[in-house]
């Protein structure tokens, strides 16, 4: 009697173990073939059956760049019930052949009990029949948006904090009737120095302006990113930017021997700061020492991190000579687990070194 006990407990056992739910594709690629660039997102349906004997739930959904999946069977699918995924693909700006998959995990064993689960792939594919080119593309104005563009409307300079920048942009009318074209708010730093129109550009007409960026009343160092703007009567997009992203840096070519032999020393005692393992949606922080060897104050200029997730502050910003300041260097977890890499530019007033470059590391569980 007691073995039959134990053998019925047996019996119980393993049908418990194989009770389990369990999805099947009738097709793993969705094959969109030719579709035209220019004819809107198409959207593929990936039908699965839960073979198995135990409700079946998709708990994860990720589909690859360019692809979305937002539309799938939500909820609990009854053993032998079907379900589906619906997988959009917009080729707007994508010419040529593509092949994307998505990734599907469900409440099966196999991603209960292992989290590192490989997930089930799913694929679309297809080939994106390019689009004639736009009047806007034919003229070379691709990187603004309207009916009234400027050609090249982002700049990048490396300057001295004792230079300036002449630019010149050119722009465009596109439109059917006479657009106007004012500056909004002039700056200290950016103006308009020159322009070959007038307050209009004509239909079809093409003209340029010229700016002047003067890093002396920026008041800033290292990487800054600036814009100016102009206002027009343009019915999609009436407000012009241009865009500036400088690298400035102090100038130090007027020192005598004498102000460089008495200058600031920043010693910094390490290139590089681990932040550790830290839990999503969490902060923490790390300081690292900066001392003045020099004779004459140490100045941080500024604090600059690669990615906005970390940032930096300083106390006190001034070092006199022999003293010391803290770097704190602060992170703010996003919600996804990663590794982070970044880096923190720290600029001074020591001609020698001005810029310490420091990397950043941290993992997010």
């Amino acid at each position: 009697m007691k073995k039959l006990g134990l053998l019925l407990l047996a019996v119980l056992t393993c049908l418990v173990c194989l009770a389990q739910p369990e999805i099947k594709f009738e097709n793993t690629t969705y094959d969109f073939g030719k579709i035209k660039e220019e004819g809107g997102k198409v959207t593929g349906k990936f039908i699965f059956t839960n073979v198995g004997n135990e409700p079946l739930e998709l708990t994860n959904v990720r589909p690859g760049c360019g692809c979305t999946a937002a539309n799938y069977s939500k909820g609990a699918i009854a053993p032998g019930e079907q379900g589906y995924i619906e997988a959009t693909y917009n080729p707007y700006n994508r010419p040529g052949a593509f092949n994307k998959n998505i990734r599907v995990t469900t409440n099966e064993p196999r991603f209960t009990e292992n989290e590192k689960a490989t997930p089930h792939m799913i694929f679309i594919k297809g080939e994106v029949i390019k689009r004639p080119p736009t009047e806007f593309e034919k003229a070379g104005y691709t990187k603004s948006a309207g009916m009234l563009r400027i050609k090249e409307p982002n700049v990048a300079h490396n300057l001295l904090n004792t230079e300036t920048s002449i630019d010149t942009f050119y722009v465009r009318n596109f439109w059917n009737k006479p657009v106007s074209f004012k500056l909004e708010k002039a700056q200290d730093f950016i103006s308009e120095i020159y322009r070959n129109f007038g307050a209009e550009l004509m239909p079809g007409q093409e003209g340029f302006f010229v700016l002047k960026y003067d890093a002396s009343k920026r008041n800033g160092f290292g990487q800054l990113k600036d814009a100016i703007a102009f206002q027009t009567n343009d019915s999609i997009e009436p407000i012009k930017r241009v865009h500036y992203a400088n690298n400035i840096q102090e100038d130090f070519s007027k020192l005598s021997a004498k102000q460089l032999k008495n200058a600031p020393v920043c010693v910094i005692p390490t290139d590089s700061v681990g932040i550790g393992n830290i839990q999503k949606n969490m902060s923490r922080t790390q300081t690292i020492q900066v001392t003045n060897t020099g004779k004459s104050p140490l100045i941080i200029r500024s604090l600059s991190t690669s990615v906005p997730m970390f940032s930096a502050t300083a106390n006190p910003m001034t070092i006199p000579a022999g003293g010391s300041a803290e770097i704190t260097i602060t992170l703010k977890a996003p919600n996804r687990p990663s590794n982070q890499n970044a880096t923190l530019d720290i600029i001074t007033n020591d001609p020698a070194n001005p810029v310490r470059t420091i990397k950043l590391t941290a993992k997010i569980l």
